[in-house]
């Protein structure tokens, strides 16, 4: 029999998917959405919105980030058109960096 380990995260993580989560119901709400119509322009069930609104480890990040764009949550503390440029930036230092991260061996050299 095989036991299945359960997923922990850190308190950070667990934050910071309920700070978006609700960040989203907030915008969602002072937009006068309800629920059902949120859930059918992302093309979710209500449940899973549900899920998402209060920080459900489990749902896809595709799901939190396309709910909060649909809801005008700013991603990453940037408006929409400065994501490409920061995308942009980060593919830039990317490309200097090795393709690939090896463990340093540390080389005993004491005689």
């Amino acid at each position: 029999m095989t036991s299945i380990r359960k997923r922990t995260y850190s308190r950070v993580t667990r934050e910071a998917t309920e700070l978006l989560g609700k960040l989203i119901r907030l915008s969602r709400k002072e937009r006068k959405m309800t629920e059902s119509e949120l859930a059918g322009r992302a093309g979710i069930s209500r449940a899973t919105l549900q899920k998402i609104e209060q920080g459900e480890l489990k749902c896809e990040i595709g799901l939190f980030f396309e709910l909060a764009t649909l809801v005008g949550v700013k991603l990453f503390g940037a408006e929409e058109s400065a994501v490409p440029m920061h995308l942009a930036r980060i593919n830039d230092k990317l490309a200097l960096l090795p393709q690939s991260v090896r463990t340093s061996v540390k080389v005993d050299d004491d005689f």
